[in-house]
């Protein structure tokens, strides 16, 4: 399971069992059959897979965290050959599988990864300052101690949202001169301690720093957008894309995305023929939210949202990352993007 990135219990890392979001209505979406061969890019601990297996298709699944695809290796020995696990970014997802029946993607980070404290995703314990999904490559605490003030404030304003977020980035310049952060417990009580937390607020003042420097150390949102275009690519005709998101900023990447690729026309009605397009996805529905029933005994289903697609026989388009509208942001570009 996957959980939001909106809320303090979420940001922290609440003790959660690993229970699959929206369950039954990405199998609604996904519509899997016996013969069918489903990508499922964000294996975490399973709960898609193995639903997906039950209904006779062959599952592809997908995890950047060696750990998920360690722990899964039971699960696929016991399927009979209809489950291969892949450890890989879900972005390259269809370097992996050249034709697909359907695509599920659940974004964000997984309980498990939230619940070990040594991967330094949450404060609700103590442990490094680390963040990094595949567990390789740059670390929450290399951004913290070496990226410059103002670098710092934009990953904290676009992707924390994080009103502070100019004053955080000058207090953590000057902390980190006298003894480079880390650990988790100490970036957040220094941002507690610096902005103060009133009693009516319902979140931590660290949540929306902690957010953003996971989403930036892993590129969540430019993994988001290239497996949406890779989708794209792998998928057949009449396949069916499926993607479960928990906060506005993944959720808006993936509307523009499916807005995009089912419109036939350029968005102009002046436009010359020679530039008309064909859709390359149909709508299928808008976006779906967890019932009352599933959110009161699952309660970070709350922020999520489902939004599905499928398939049209037109080839697929350019990867043209400029339809995302993502943010510009220190040491990260964006190939096509204008």
């Amino acid at each position: 399971m996957t959980v939001g990135h909106g809320d303090d219990l979420h940001a922290v890392g609440g003790s959660a069992r690993h229970i699959p979001v929206l369950l039954g209505e990405v199998l609604e979406a996904l519509a899997p059959a016996k013969g069918d061969i489903i990508i499922d890019g964000t294996f975490g601990a399973g709960g898609y897979t193995k639903a997906i297996l039950a209904t006779g298709a062959s599952v592809v699944a997908i995890d950047r965290d060696p750990d998920a695809i360690a722990a899964g290796r039971d699960l696929e020995a016991q399927s009979g050959g209809r489950l291969r696990l892949v450890q890989a970014p879900f972005s390259t997802l269809d370097e992996h599988v050249e034709s697909a029946d359907g695509v599920v993607l659940d974004i964000g980070v997984s309980s498990m990864q939230l619940d070990q404290a040594e991967r330094g995703f949450s404060f609700r314990a103590d442990g490094p300052l680390d963040m990094r999904m595949a567990q390789a490559g740059l670390s929450a605490a290399d951004v913290v101690n070496s990226f410059k003030p103002g670098d710092l404030a934009r990953i904290f304003g676009f992707l924390g949202e994080e009103r502070h977020a100019g004053r955080i980035a000058r207090m953590i310049e000057a902390r980190r001169e006298k003894r480079p952060f880390e650990r988790t417990l100490e970036l957040a009580d220094a941002i507690e301690t610096h902005v103060g937390r009133a009693p009516k607020d319902k979140i931590h003042p660290a949540t929306r720093v902690f957010q953003a420097l996971r989403i930036f150390v892993n590129d969540e949102l430019g993994e988001l957008a290239k497996a949406l275009l890779a989708a794209e690519r792998a998928l057949k005709p009449g396949g069916r894309l499926a993607v479960v998101t928990f906060h506005s900023l993944e959720d808006r990447i993936v509307k523009r995305f499916i807005a995009d690729r089912a419109d036939a026309v350029t968005g102009s009605r002046h436009m010359p023929e020679a530039q008309a397009r064909t859709a390359t996805f149909r709508k299928a529905g808008g976006g779906v939210t967890a019932g009352d029933a599933e959110v009161a005994a699952n309660p970070r289903a709350r922020s999520a949202r489902l939004r599905a697609a499928i398939r049209t026989d037109a080839p697929a388009r350019s990867s043209d990352f400029s339809i995302f509208g993502l943010p510009k942001l220190p040491g990260i570009d964006r190939p096509g993007e204008r």
